[in-house]
């Protein structure tokens, strides 16, 4: 990756050495680390280090912090090439979890997780950066989504090893977090050799920008973040905690969902592309609110096992629409604006992920279904505000307060 190339020639590359080539390369090589870890997390912390619902909690405040210090990324830039950040991140991730077994105890649990979770909350921040700089605002949509089938096609294989070989070949923790960190590695080295550093079309501000006129943008993110933790800590868990799911049984889980995802994230791509990003927004928002209030009355009315893990698998498809906000801020952004709102909107989205899991920790041991309550609660609040996204968003026209005859103001 010595090599500057411009952008603007990446048709006179091989096809596959060209940049869309490389967000499919990376798109593949983060979940094998990133799902197989998020697969075994439950069992491996409830039968090696006897977690509870307060531990987990804690566990994932952790894991959070590097997310809410994503705005680092900007500081990063002024010494490493965007492309290569990115790289390095995801190697660090690849590492870190191939390691994780070797520490079974909350100290060891939660050092391996810091240092996991830098990786990989760098490398998101970077590769949406480059995935709106490299992609044009037509092609975004369908290509993110076909993004996404990717990432879960890979997930699939590394998801579908574990169900067929866990009891058949007696394989410990150890030997699937060592394999699965190692694909990542491998695949972040090639990353790095085979492809030359591409500059953008528009050089990047490397400072902190903060803009009015994105205030939207940044509401739904610290939303979508405080929303997505509640279901990523509290809807595994429960599965294990409350039915007893065993590790090839949430993986078989993971697997329904990866299918599914492989099958609708093309279609969400043209659908945001074809009804916009208003209507898609609207669609999620109203979807979740209706799955977390079931989710709640698991617990209140005694619900069974086959609804929660049907309501897990839609919530997935529910999640794969928040492409939607990226092309959201696309259309709406400076183009130089991308890499250093993609920071910030990164530590925005984790900034209720930080002390959530913690708190909602304690409430779980009272109440979980009053955690999945609180969730539909946030849904409800994004659903409210994806109401002021225009049919047409572009600058100067961010909501629908703003006249789309406006010129996009510097702040």
């Amino acid at each position: 990756m010595l090599r500057l190339f411009p952008l603007s020639d990446a048709d006179d590359l091989p096809v596959w050495q060209r940049p869309v080539v490389l967000l499919f390369v990376m798109a593949a090589a983060m979940p094998v680390a990133f799902a197989t870890w998020s697969a075994l997390l439950n069992n491996f912390v409830i039968e090696v280090a006897g977690f509870d619902g307060k531990d987990i909690g804690w566990l994932h405040t952790v894991r959070e912090i590097p997310g809410l210090l994503a705005v680092g990324v900007i500081a990063l830039l002024l010494l490493m090439h965007e492309q290569v950040l990115g790289v390095v991140s995801l190697l660090l991730l690849g590492v870190a979890t191939a390691l994780t077994a070797y520490f079974p105890s909350m100290g060891g649990i939660l050092t391996i997780t810091m240092l996991s979770s830098i990786g990989f909350h760098y490398y998101e921040t970077v590769n949406q950066s480059l995935q709106l700089q490299w992609l044009t605002k037509a092609e975004a949509p369908r290509v993110l989504g076909l993004l996404l089938a990717a990432g879960s096609a890979a997930t699939l294989l590394a998801y579908g090893a574990i169900v067929l070989t866990w009891e058949a070949l007696g394989l410990s923790y150890a030997d699937v977090y060592l394999i699965a960190g190692g694909i990542t590695a491998l695949l972040a080295v090639l990353a790095m050799l085979a492809y030359p550093r591409f500059e953008a079309r528009e050089p990047q501000i490397k400072t902190l920008v903060l803009r009015r006129r994105y205030w939207l943008y940044y509401l739904l993110q610290f939303l979508s973040g405080a929303r997505r933790q509640i279901f990523v800590v509290f809807a595994g868990f429960m599965m294990v905690e409350r039915f007893g799911f065993a590790v090839h049984e949430v993986t078989a889980l993971f697997l329904i969902n990866l299918v599914a995802n492989m099958i609708f994230a093309p279609l969400m791509g043209r659908a945001v592309g074809r009804f916009g990003e208003r209507a898609t927004l609207l669609f999620e928002y109203a979807g979740l609110i209706a799955v977390f209030l079931a989710y709640g009355g698991i617990y209140h009315f005694g619900w069974g096992v086959l609804l929660a893990a049907a309501l897990y698998v839609i919530d997935h498809l529910f999640f794969a629409l928040a492409l939607a906000l990226k092309t959201y801020f696309q259309k709406i952004a400076d183009p130089r604006d991308i890499a250093p709102t993609a920071a910030l909107a990164f530590t925005i989205n984790h900034i209720a992920a930080v002390f959530l899991p913690a708190a909602l920790g304690y409430l779980w041991l009272v109440s979980p279904g009053a955690v999945f309550v609180a969730a539909a609660g946030i849904a409800l609040a994004s659903f409210l505000l994806a109401l002021l996204i225009p049919r047409h968003p572009a600058p100067g026209h961010e909501t629908i307060f703003a006249s789309p005859l406006a010129t996009a103001p510097a702040e």
